[in-house]
């Protein structure tokens, strides 16, 4: 009875001076652990999900653009000066004449690839006979973060699908129709993965067997 006795007594002692240092120490590290990691995997998601919603934004400014410029492209026509439809073809540069703003004269507009984006010059025509003064272009960006260095193709009234786009320097007389691909990454080091987008345009009034 009297080892029970002072059992008892080693276990309240136990229990009065409760948690070693150690064990508070160690607890606190554990649960300093815990945190970070829940703090890092939340870090993670928001970004990804920021990354994510991102990349929608830029694909849905990008598709919206598309439609802008596959309308302006397909309605080109003569300039009001005279000029051809194109008056400029190349991998990086588009350039046609368009009455874009629907205000019965045809605008000169640019497309083209500068610093990774895809930008929008237009000049109105002014001045009695009407004429295309370069210093009065102004531009825009119109679908930022591209990757690829060429967007432009350009295809002859054979194009089937399949065929060959036109070598370069480009015979512009001969283009009847534009294909522009776009690869989109708004941080190559970070998802989500790259987009691409194409679009093919027929411009209407140049338009033979296609």
């Amino acid at each position: 009875m009297k080892k029970i006795n002072q059992t008892d007594k080693k276990n309240k002692k136990k229990l009065v001076h409760g948690f070693t240092l150690i064990e508070i120490l160690f607890s606190i590290s554990i649960l300093i652990i815990v945190l970070t990691a829940i703090t890092l995997f939340a870090k993670n998601v928001w970004e990804y999900n920021m990354f994510i919603s991102s990349g929608l934004e830029d694909t849905d400014a990008a598709r919206t653009a598309f439609k802008t410029i596959t309308a302006e492209i397909r309605t080109a026509g003569s300039a009001d000066t005279g000029s051809y439809t194109i008056s400029q073809a190349n991998a990086t540069t588009f350039s046609i004449y368009s009455d874009i703003n629907s205000n019965g004269l045809k605008e000169r507009v640019r497309y083209f690839l500068e610093n990774g984006s895809l930008k929008k010059g237009v000049i109105e025509p002014t001045g009695s006979p009407l004429s295309y003064n370069p210093s009065n272009e102004i531009i825009t960006t119109i679908i930022p973060h591209i990757i690829n260095a060429s967007i432009f193709n350009y295809y002859d009234e054979n194009y089937d699908g399949t065929t060959s786009s036109l070598p370069s320097p480009i015979n512009i007389p001969v283009i009847r129709l534009v294909k522009i691909t776009i690869i989109i990454d708004k941080d190559p080091n970070k998802p989500p993965s790259p987009i691409t987008m194409t679009t093919q345009v027929l411009i209407r009034n140049l338009k033979d067997n296609l």
